[in-house]
C-alpha cells in the first residue's frame, strides 16, 4: 500500500443548486464527507486541485486524509464522482470515512503489463483487448491496495485472463467473484485473432453457409409444389 494522500477541505455553509453553481464558478467543488456512524459534513474543494488528485489512479482507490478548515485529517476513500456531461468540470465528491478494522469495498485499478512482449501480439500479430479497467475488491484498509498488477507477457492469439487469474495482495479479495471456473469469472482481457485472420475466416465462414443453402428450382423450395 502506498503512502495516503493529503486531501485539503473546508466547510459548506451554503447549499442548493443556485449556490452550487456559484461555488463552481468560483472554481470550488461541492463534496460531502459521510460515514462512520457520524452526521455528513458538507465540504469543499479547490477545482484545479481536485482535477490534479483524479489525474491519479491511487485517488480512486488509496485511503485519503481529509483536512476540513485545517482540523486534524480524516481517514477516508472517494466513493463517487460527478462529472459535467461535455464539459471539463469535476461536479461534485463523496467522501466515506474509513473504520479502523473494518472491511470495505473500493475499486482497483489494473495495470496490465507485458503486452510488449506478448507472443500473441509479436509473433502472432494479434490484437490486445481490455473489456475492464478496473475490479471491486474487498479488504481491510492497511490493505488496500494501489493497483492490480495484470500479467499479460505468456498469452498466446486466443488467450484470456480471467478474474480468477488475478494475483491478489494479502487479505483482499475480489467482490464479483464468486467460485473460480463459474458465471462470475468473466473475462478481464484477451489477446484477439488479426484483423485480417478473422475476416478471412468470416468469409469462409459465410461462403460455406451459401454452399450449402438450396438452389433455387430445387426440390422442396417450391412452396406451390
Amino acid at each position: 500500500m502506498s503512502d495516503d494522500i493529503s486531501v485539503a477541505a473546508t466547510s459548506r455553509k451554503v447549499f442548493g443548486k443556485g449556490a452550487s453553481r456559484r461555488l463552481r464558478r468560483d472554481n470550488l467543488v461541492p463534496a460531502i464527507l459521510y460515514g462512520d456512524s457520524k452526521d455528513p459534513e458538507p465540504i469543499l474543494l479547490k477545482h484545479n486541485e481536485v482535477t490534479k488528485h483524479l489525474e491519479s489512479d491511487a485517488f480512486y482507490s488509496q485511503l485519503l486524509m481529509v483536512s476540513v478548515d485545517g482540523g486534524e485529517p480524516v481517514r477516508s476513500v472517494l466513493r463517487d464522482v460527478q462529472r459535467h456531461p461535455y464539459k471539463q468540470q469535476i461536479l461534485h465528491l463523496d467522501f466515506m470515512r474509513v473504520v479502523a478494522g473494518a472491511e470495505l469495498q473500493v475499486t482497483a485499478m489494473l495495470h496490465f503489463v507485458g503486452e510488449d512482449v506478448c507472443p500473441g501480439v509479436k509473433n502472432e500479430g494479434g490484437i490486445i483487448v481490455h473489456s475492464e479497467n478496473e475490479v471491486a475488491i474487498a479488504c481491510l484498509p492497511r490493505n488496500i491496495p494501489e493497483f492490480i498488477e495484470v500479467d499479460m507477457s505468456a498469452l498466446q492469439v486466443g488467450d484470456a485472463v480471467h478474474l480468477s487469474d488475478l494475483k491478489l495482495p494479502e487479505g483482499v479479495r475480489l467482490v464479483d467473484l464468486q467460485e473460480a471456473g463459474d458465471d462470475s469469472d468473466r473475462s478481464i482481457a484477451a489477446v484477439n485473432k488479426p484483423r485480417a485472420a478473422a475476416a478471412e475466416e468470416d468469409a469462409d465462414a459465410s461462403e460455406g453457409e451459401e454452399a450449402e443453402a438450396p438452389a433455387a428450382g430445387a426440390a422442396g423450395s417450391d412452396p406451390d409444389s
